[in-house]
């Protein structure tokens, strides 16, 4: 008799998650048919080398090799960012090539590009992009700003669905300014029913449920595409390797809400209720990530980390506001069975003592400035580690250069398993040579003997 979900121990989830990974599905809920028997044999080396390497159980068969990448399958390809993000067969046709020309063990498919129509139906404020306030040549850039003001706290934290709902919204999407979703406090009796839905008539905010309406007819249109592009590619053989996303709280505040110095000032001036809003995040976090994951059929959920990176927060600093909150995340993800694709930006060489306790076996490190010595001495025997690659040597050394360092990488790293080679952090500019030598070299260099 089989156990029911909620009976199964964290380890029997990530099995039965992984498994379902494994054994990919169509749009349509069927077993997913491959283009050929060698393209099937070859998804299931691909996804089993990068689960033995996560799971730290046995060693792979070789080191896996994964790419993080921005607008790069664009630029490959010949195309703009900006055209990849307003004509999505191109969007396709680009990360398409990029994945079977280079062939990692997995990818991530155009979670990029984003679409273009969508953010200007919205007229979204968060970011710049592509040809609207960037070059149509260059990727994204974030407008930093008090989002949430310093008074706002407690509304958020006493209904932080209406606070993003009716304030954060209006406040980074411009068509948005008069959206509102009014709270029905009554219980709709026939005498005053009616009352309740009066906003809905008013046409400023008519005219912000019709831009919604048209931005979510364009996600469609996206998400087909983006959808599509990643069913293509797992038929061929190569299996998508993250999805999601999820965040720690303090980055969740500090990038889009409160802001960098917001939030600086916030941990002197205010700090419990900073505490509080993000312990009142933490489970939002959780069960968004968890069913984001469960809709896209991929187990590992990216967590994007900013705001830990070594000398951005002091030890203590660090200690108090973010780890806690952040580790119950994880802790969350993984009693799900959900495997944390924790990518540390920057250096978090101060960090490592600190988030080695996790349980063995469940969470990816992706390390950008770390001392991977270091990294693999204190994390190795807990956690798959990844990363380091430098981009800017993708983008401006030789061959040569890129084949040492990554010789230098599985030689530091990959020692009984639980280590996969890539690049630290998103590569945009790189040599088509360099990524095939990077690659190439942890395939014939990478294997275990």
């Amino acid at each position: 008799m089989e156990k029911k979900w909620e009976e199964m121990s964290s380890d029997e989830k990530q099995e039965a998650q992984l498994q379902k990974w494994l054994s990919p599905k169509d749009p349509e809920g069927n077993d997913l048919q491959f283009q050929s028997p060698q393209a099937e044999k070859a998804f299931k080396e691909r996804a089993t080398r990068l689960k033995d390497a996560i799971q730290m159980k046995k060693r792979p068969d070789r080191v896996p090799v994964f790419t993080i990448y921005g607008f790069f399958p664009a630029l490959y390809a010949g195309f703009t960012p900006q055209e990849v993000m307003y004509d999505y067969d191109k969007c396709n046709i680009a990360w398409k090539k990029y994945v079977l020309d280079f062939a990692p063990d997995g990818h991530i498919g155009p979670w990029v590009p984003g679409p273009g129509k969508l953010f200007d139906i919205l007229d979204y404020k968060l970011y710049k992009w592509p040809g609207h306030g960037v070059s149509p040549e260059y990727g994204y850039q974030c407008n930093e700003g008090e989002y949430m003001k310093a008074d706002e706290y407690d509304a958020f934290i006493d209904d932080p669905s209406n606070f993003y709902s009716n304030i954060y919204l209006p406040r980074i999407f411009g068509a948005l300014e008069h959206f509102t979703t009014p709270h029905i406090a009554d219980v709709l009796e026939m005498y005053g029913a009616g009352l309740n839905f009066i906003p809905y008539g008013v046409p400023p905010v008519q005219a912000a449920y019709k831009a919604l309406l048209e931005a979510g007819n364009e996600a469609l249109k996206y998400i087909g595409v983006v959808g599509a592009c990643n069913n293509e590619l797992a038929a061929a053989g190569f299996p998508t390797f993250w999805d999601g996303p999820a965040k720690a709280p303090f980055d969740m505040i500090g990038d889009t809400l409160r802001g960098t110095k917001g939030i600086m000032v916030d941990m002197y001036r205010q700090p419990d209720k900073l505490l509080k809003a993000m312990e009142v995040m933490t489970p939002l976090v959780v069960k968004n990530a968890v069913a984001g994951a469960k809709v896209g059929g991929v187990p590992i959920v990216a967590v994007v980390m900013h705001k830990g990176a070594d000398g951005f927060l002091s030890d203590e600093q660090y200690k108090k506001f973010y780890w806690p909150t952040f580790r119950r995340v994880l802790m969350g993800l993984i009693a799900e069975g959900i495997v944390p694709f924790c990518f540390a930006e920057g250096g978090y060489n101060s960090r490592l003592e600190i988030i080695r306790d996790l349980p063995k076996g469940k969470v990816i490190w992706w390390l950008d400035r770390t001392d991977m010595a270091k990294a693999k001495e204190v994390l190795g025997d807990v956690a798959c580690i990844g990363g380091n690659l430098p981009p800017g040597l993708l983008a401006v050394g030789t061959p040569q250069q890129v084949k040492d360092y990554t010789k230098k990488l599985i030689d530091t790293c990959a020692k009984g398993g639980g280590y996969i080679l890539g690049n630290g952090t998103v590569m945009e500019q790189a040599k088509p040579e360099n990524l095939h030598a990077m690659i190439d070299t942890a395939k014939e260099y990478g294997v275990y003997k």
